[in-house]
């Protein structure tokens, strides 16, 4: 009864109604189109909202992450691994952060692959907004995906969560580049902790973007070359 009494239905309404209005797919576990692998998770999403073309269900998804400071070899190699993943009928997925995400997804488009960017805002508030072309691309050739309801800016506590989803949802997550402090190390321990495959390139000891790579191949990542 508690329950009910604090239920405001009329701002469920509306922000159904704002949903629709703004045209957004919605997934839920019972979808077709809601990633499998998302649906065993305990801390998975109940919901995903959706711009773009629809996910299949029986996508082969890979996920390619890293540091948003990267050094240009990390970026060639991001982009080309993408590239190489998508012309072979594979999914490549990330956040769409600047840096290695960015260069994933620029990647598998460029060889006119799909890829699937997921999103720690509301898909109304593109994040960072220097990217507003890219997610126009990624739209047009993938999808787009958050948790979160219209109106939801950047926040520091979303990203790991939004991370949770980009392992949860794949076979296997690459990390390219990333530092001892980088987020795509929180995308790591989330995919090791969802029993995903896991794979890091391998640096330079003194590199400071291979730091994290190699940090993780020494607990136990994949060497990938």
């Amino acid at each position: 009864i508690a329950i009910k009494k604090s239920v405001d239905l009329q701002a469920a309404q509306d922000m159904a109604a704002r949903v629709l209005k703004l045209g957004w797919g919605v997934l839920t576990p019972d979808s077709p189109e809601f990633p499998v692998l998302l649906r065993d998770l305990p801390d998975g999403p109940v919901l995903l909202f959706r711009l773009g073309e629809p996910m299949p269900p029986d996508a082969r998804l890979v996920a390619i992450v890293g540091t948003r400071h990267p050094s240009e070899k990390g970026k060639r190699f991001s982009k080309s691994l993408a590239a190489e993943l998508a012309q072979s009928g594979v999914t490549v997925v990330s956040g769409m952060a600047e840096g290695i995400d960015s260069a994933a997804h620029a990647g598998a488009i460029e060889a006119g692959g799909k890829t699937i960017a997921i999103w720690g805002t509301s898909l109304d508030i593109v994040y960072p907004s220097g990217n507003r072309a890219l997610a126009q691309k990624i739209q047009a050739s993938g999808a787009i995906c958050s948790e979160y309801l219209p109106g939801t800016g950047p926040e520091r506590a979303y990203f790991p969560e939004r991370n949770r989803i980009i392992s949860g949802m794949c076979d296997a997550v690459i990390v390219v580049e990333a530092g001892l402090k980088s987020g795509a190390l929180i995308t790591a321990d989330a995919a090791m902790n969802q029993g995903r495959d896991l794979f890091a390139v391998p640096g330079a000891p003194d590199a400071a973007m291979s730091v994290g790579t190699n940090y993780l191949i020494k607990k136990g990542a994949r060497l990938l070359t």
